[in-house]
């Protein structure tokens, strides 16, 4: 048994504890609390002096596999003009630069107290990498194809690749089917991911092309399409919104993890909320891309279960999911900072279905940060000031 101290402990489902004890007995949190409370074990005391002890990060949405691609891409432009970007940097750089960022990406995340992340990968190509870190990973095998008459084919392929990929999962790594979005995945496809019953994560509601186009067909997204030979393709715009279509064609249940979820209004926030579907708000990048802002407050009104992702260095500067609390912080000053840090932690870990992670409470893992800081009087407004940096408490 191990007894961890600290001036502040925050254990995320209940207030914060001044100078709180963890103890923690096989990797498990034994028991949280004061000094003098009742039941407090014994054993050896390890002192982690001022400073915040919490839960771990956890990163619900980001791509790690595009971290080669870090302050290349502009947003100024939008979101049509970065997708495009993306797009026309596949195969321009070798496969050991795209292998080298990604290895580096995931020891910052160790380094700064992340301790799981939902990935959205679309060839699998750095599980290698995700099974021998500390970390635990939901990874989205992302599924991406316009035209219809494809469909069964980008299903066989996705399933030849979870049949490969078996080798390098283990305890708190997992691959589970994904769609990329509404506007860039045919019905045809989506009727397949649920008969396998996904997708399970899914880009939506995140610009207003998106929205325009499905709409009424309008926006910058149809030229997208032709730029990438997709005009062809027959669509009748269904006249909603990205999250009443998702919901028309069946997509949306409650374990499916939503990213962005910017443009709403309060019939999609009603319809998710309904249905139980976790959505990610991943404030930097959005800002990156000049999308917009999540309505905060309306979503937690509305009883949307909600979590935090940073996306991709493409569009953010940092894979540090507590950089994208402090913006939400900055966004929102009004919103209780235990909110905003229970999406960082516990949220993301009821997103990506990982049960003994995001809180310090009995039976959890004891996967635990620390924020190093002298003269702390409120934990939570410390964490979100920007100032705080995290680092990883080895407890045993």
């Amino acid at each position: 048994m191990e007894i961890l101290t600290a001036s502040w402990v925050l254990p995320v489902t209940g207030p914060p504890i001044r100078h709180g004890r963890v103890a923690v007995d096989g990797g498990q949190v034994a028991w949280v609390g004061r000094p003098g409370d009742p039941g407090k074990p014994e054993g050896r005391r390890r002192d982690l002096g001022a400073g915040v002890l919490l839960p771990g990060l956890v990163n619900a949405h980001c791509h790690l596999e595009l971290s080669h691609l870090a302050g290349l891409l502009p947003g100024a432009g939008g979101f049509v003009p970065w997708v495009d970007s993306v797009v026309a940097s596949r195969g321009r750089f070798a496969e050991e630069a795209v292998r080298s960022a990604t290895a580096s990406a995931i020891r910052f995340l160790e380094e700064r107290g992340t301790v799981a992340v939902g990935d959205v990968s679309n060839a699998l190509g750095h599980l290698d990498l995700l099974s021998a870190s500390r970390l635990s990973a939901v990874v989205y095998l992302e599924l991406l194809s316009w035209d219809p008459a494809k469909a069964e084919a980008v299903l066989a392929f996705a399933e030849q690749r979870l049949a490969e990929v078996g080798l390098w999962l283990r305890p708190g790594l997992d691959v589970r089917l994904a769609a990329h979005a509404p506007h860039s995945v045919s019905p045809a496809l989506f009727a397949l991911l649920l008969g396998r019953g996904g997708p399970a994560a899914l880009h939506l509601a995140e610009s207003p092309d998106e929205t325009a186009f499905l709409a009424s067909g309008g926006g910058a997204w149809p030229g997208f399409l032709e730029r990438r030979g997709l005009g062809h393709v027959a669509f009748a715009p269904p006249g909603l919104s990205p999250v009443r279509y998702a919901d028309r064609l069946g997509a949306l249940h409650e374990h499916l993890v939503a990213a962005h979820g910017v443009q709403l209004d309060a019939v999609d926030r009603e319809v998710l909320a309904r249905r139980g579907v976790h959505v990610v708000l991943c404030p930097r990048s959005n800002r990156h891309l000049g999308v917009g802002a999540a309505d905060v407050p309306a979503l937690l009104a509305s009883g949307v279960r909600l979590a935090l992702g940073t996306d991709s260095l493409a569009s953010a500067e940092t894979l540090d999911v507590l950089d994208d609390a402090a913006l939400l912080h900055r966004q929102f000053p009004a919103l209780d900072p235990g909110a905003i840090v229970r999406m960082a932690t516990l949220g993301g870990a009821e997103a990506l279905g990982l049960d003994d992670l995001g809180a310090i409470a009995p039976g959890k893992r004891a996967a635990l940060a620390f924020a190093p800081a002298s003269g702390v009087d409120a934990p939570g407004e410390f964490l979100l000031s920007g100032e705080a940096r995290l680092e990883p408490v080895e407890a045993r």
